[in-house]
């Protein structure tokens, strides 16, 4: 039987970020993914680290130091990660959003983050193309982006060139502590044995839990988008909607048709370094249907032209849908399972997922080392749950 330091369960970007910090600090480390890696939420995103949609406290501290690491991470693995550092705009047209947004960039400008309203007239200067009837924006200048798949084959050929192992394309048919270390059993009835297992298995992380009899409180947040042909940009920054943030922090502020609130639809704009641009998106609670919808790409597309009717002749070329692993109360789950020594979950990450990766990955490392995490995550714990 093979031994390890840590056994990553699930190769999504949060799971093969885990496995390379782990790596750096010299543990022998495997990796357990049941299909593909990045064939799950990670291979079916936008591209986006986008700070402004997070709420002010832990999550948006968490961003601020993953997008730090980001900036130098093409250089620290030798790897083009498409990191682009553009800006962003949270377009306001209705007026009821205004007070909201206001008090909004308030809050996170406490943080440090460097963002402001702005008006009609600005908005158009940096994106002429917008609609008429745009009542204001905020501006964030840090807003960036990575191509997610870049950098998960980054991580993977680090890891690998460390020593990782990877077990792909079979799911695990039991978990269980052996005198103090965690044994793990695939389908193809392969056995490893760890001290530490990190659960990283995104929106099917309850199925891991359910192998120790514990319930992790994550479901499938379903996201639809798609993607049109190369087109020349139309502005720098990448667009998001007011009613997009609304709907993700206070939803009951959303004045749409209930059939709009089931699907959790709002407008999110991002142009990838290849010039397709991503319409998005929804977030469709306990969905596990992999397929996309007619009825919604529609609703998505026709609200890309009003915003900008420049796109109405623009063609669609593909779509598709990813899970995002969608805690109860919409904050990650970052931390050991008290009672269950040597077990981590590292998942509900949200929509969140791309952009809070790289420090999801070093607090776990810092953790199974048993070093100070460099951020107080408490918060974050399972044990809010117990």
């Amino acid at each position: 039987m093979k031994t390890y330091d840590a056994v990553i369960i699930g190769g999504g970007i949060i799971g093969l970020s885990c496995a390379y910090y782990l790596t750096l600090k010299n543990k022998k480390v495997a990796l357990i993914e049941k299909n593909q890696i990045g064939n799950g939420a990670s291979g079916a995103c936008d591209d986006m680290i986008l700070l402004q949609s997070k709420k002010p406290g832990k999550i948006l501290e968490m961003a601020i130091e993953s997008l730090d690491i980001y900036k130098g991470l093409s250089k620290e693995l030798n790897y083009d990660i498409g990191f682009h550092n553009r800006g962003g705009m949270i377009l306001i047209d209705k007026e009821e959003q205004i007070p909201f947004m206001e008090d909004y960039v308030k809050q996170q400008k406490k943080y440090g983050l460097n963002i402001e309203m702005i008006d009609e007239k600005a908005v158009k200067k940096l994106h002429p193309y917008v609609k008429d009837g745009i009542l204001a924006a905020t501006y964030g200048s840090e807003d960036s982006q990575v191509n997610p798949l870049y950098v998960m084959r980054a991580f993977l050929s680090s890891c690998i060139s460390k020593g990782m192992e990877v077990y792909k394309g079979s799911g695990i048919k039991e978990l269980k502590n052996n005198n103090g270390n965690w044994q793990i059993t695939l389908d193809n009835d392969v056995t490893i044995e760890s001290e530490s297992v990190v659960n990283a298995a995104g929106a099917w992380s309850r199925e891991i839990g359910k192998l120790i009899d514990i319930d992790i409180p994550i479901e499938p947040l379903k996201g639809q988008i798609a993607v049109t042909e190369n087109v020349p940009m139309l502005g720098k920054e990448n667009i998001w909607s007011a009613d997009y943030i609304i709907s993700k922090l206070k939803p009951e502020l959303v004045n749409h048709s209930e059939r709009f609130k089931e699907l959790g639809v709002g407008l999110s704009f991002t142009q990838t370094g290849e010039g397709n641009y991503l319409i998005g998106s929804t977030r469709e609670r306990g969905n596990f249907n992999k397929n996309t919808d007619k009825e919604v790409i529609e609703l998505l597309t026709n609200q890309i032209v009003e915003f900008f009717p420049i796109l109405k002749d623009v063609h669609i070329i593909r779509t598709f849908a990813g899970f995002r692993p969608s805690s109860v109360d919409g904050k990650p789950i970052i931390s050991e399972v008290k009672g269950k020594k040597g077990f981590y979950i590292a998942s509900g990450h949200g929509g969140d997922g791309i952009a809070l990766a790289p420090a999801t990955g070093k607090i776990i490392a810092e953790m199974i080392c048993k070093e100070k995490p460099s951020l107080d995550i408490s918060e974050f714990s399972y044990d809010r749950f117990i």
